[in-house]
């Protein structure tokens, strides 16, 4: 299917118990990791979905040399969580493995009934971008309008750097996000046979401006759907990002390789251990 090119998957969580309910977390990671690197994933950004989390994730970074990590409230968990505050955030990036803030944003398909608050931490992640110069990492779910809005409003008033996390949503919000300049990742979803109109989008998007996901340990795409994912399986993602855009595989790597050291620029120039 492909020559082992070399590849990053730039959004995963392996703190998540799908990984971890194992005798030995350690190992089962190590194995994973193994797995991903012979498969040509070379690198891995591991995402903390909830702060107070963090020193696991910051743990799993620094414990294997492919993988950096990013940090946030996500939306769903604002409401169960305490807000996120600037300086705490500024404060974490300062690890030499923290390369991203988020995954934040907003989600109105279970968590409609937090907007307000969503909104509050989202406009916190924002300002910590632009205090770290590190990316910001949307995720969005059933609030398009809303979710472009926010962003354009907000990127006036303060440029930052921005990827639009497992993109799943409507061509407008690619269209305006695209837009301000910022990057659509492309999941497993992209690989499911009814995901034709996402395809579309994703083909009409610059490929300058795509990146490769798995969300692992969920949205496995073909052949593993209905499994585990794990971030060897970027490989099937770009699979078909590559068919999209009409290039071999080593060529859409590459290209997706350039995208994610131009937008992590921390990543592509990592500094020694923390």
């Amino acid at each position: 299917m492909h020559d082992k090119a070399e590849i990053t998957d730039s959004h995963c969580h392996l703190d998540f118990p799908d990984f971890a309910d194992f005798a030995d977390f350690a190992d089962e990671l190590a194995q994973v990791i193994a797995r991903a690197q012979q498969a040509g994933v070379t690198r891995m950004v591991t995402i903390c979905t909830r702060l107070a989390n963090e020193p696991q994730v910051r743990e799993i970074a620094e414990k294997f040399a492919p993988v950096y990590y990013a940090a946030a409230t996500h939306p769903m968990s604002v409401a169960k969580e305490p807000m996120a505050r600037v300086e705490d955030l500024v404060a974490l990036a300062r690890h030499p493995k923290f390369v991203g803030i988020g995954e934040t944003g907003l989600d109105y398909h279970y968590t409609a009934d937090t907007k307000a608050a969503q909104t509050e931490s989202l406009l916190v992640h924002i300002e910590a971008a632009r205090q770290t110069d590190l990316p910001l990492i949307i995720h969005a779910r059933d609030a398009d309008q809303d979710m472009a809005d926010i962003l354009e409003r907000e990127h006036r008033a303060g440029a930052f750097s921005c990827v639009m996390h497992c993109f799943s949503s409507g061509r407008e919000l690619a269209e305006r996000t695209l837009g301000l300049g910022f990057y659509l990742s492309m999941s497993g979803i992209a690989a499911f046979p009814r995901s034709a109109e996402l395809r579309a989008i994703f083909a009409d998007a610059p490929v300058e401006r795509i990146l490769v996901e798995t969300d692992a340990p969920y949205l496995a795409p073909p052949p593993h759907r209905g499994r585990r994912n794990e971030p060897a399986f970027t490989v099937h993602t770009a699979q078909v990002g590559a068919e999209l855009f009409g290039m071999d595989y080593s060529d859409f790597a590459a290209r997706t390789q350039a995208n994610f050291e131009r937008l992590f620029r921390k990543a592509a120039n990592p500094a020694g251990p923390a």
